[in-house]
């Protein structure tokens, strides 16, 4: 099956970027954006000189067990840079959510508590309220989530937005409107997991 139905199968519509868009990414952004495939798994991600940002990971259910989503997380983390990613919160109707969190949280992954991060699915209409996951090779407590933030707005500007009224015939909403930075950090979504013994 080629990359991109992998990823379509599992991941809502509401998260995915056309087959165009990626495929346009990985000639026009090359130098950043990367694409690693195997039999089992797609992992598509950026690498900035200051950050890597994990676009999907898919692993197939054929090798859930195997530890092949710590490898590939791991391969990442001798970058020695910030790895920062996308989630939804868990939510009962959806029991992979909760099983994503707990592998994040397992991997050491802080929740960006201080940053807001909701934007317009172009292709359902809807609007999606995400968290930002980070790893970092510095002791979470001396992380500034600013520097996240900042590697999030870069993210979203010049990746998930890139040429977007060319590709879905309509404009991403601005920067500003979708991430916010808060003084007041809110609820650790990892809390409930950290704890958790796998």
């Amino acid at each position: 099956m080629h990359w991109y139905n992998k990823l379509k199968e599992y991941f809502p519509i509401e998260e995915m970027k056309s087959k165009e868009h990626m495929e346009t990414l990985l000639i026009d952004k090359r130098n950043v954006y990367h694409k690693e495939e195997g039999p089992k798994h797609v992992l598509m991600y950026v690498e900035t000189e200051d950050f890597v940002f994990v676009d999907y990971l898919f692993v197939s259910s054929a090798a859930r067990g195997e530890g092949l989503g710590k490898k590939l997380l791991d391969s990442l983390k001798t970058k020695n840079k910030p790895i920062l990613l996308e989630v939804e919160p868990a939510v009962e109707e959806e029991p992979d959510t909760g099983k994503r969190l707990k592998f994040y949280a397992r991997e050491d992954f802080s929740h960006a508590q201080q940053i807001s991060y909701v934007r317009r699915s172009l292709a359902t209409g809807e609007t999606n309220n995400l968290e930002i996951l980070y790893w970092s090779p510095a002791t979470p407590a001396k992380v500034d989530e600013k520097v996240i933030f900042n590697a999030m707005k870069t993210t979203y500007e010049e990746i998930h937005t890139y040429k977007d009224q060319h590709f879905y015939g309509a404009s991403y909403e601005p920067t500003a409107q979708v991430l916010q930075f808060y003084m007041k950090p809110k609820i650790n979504i990892l809390e409930n997991f950290d704890a958790v013994s796998v």
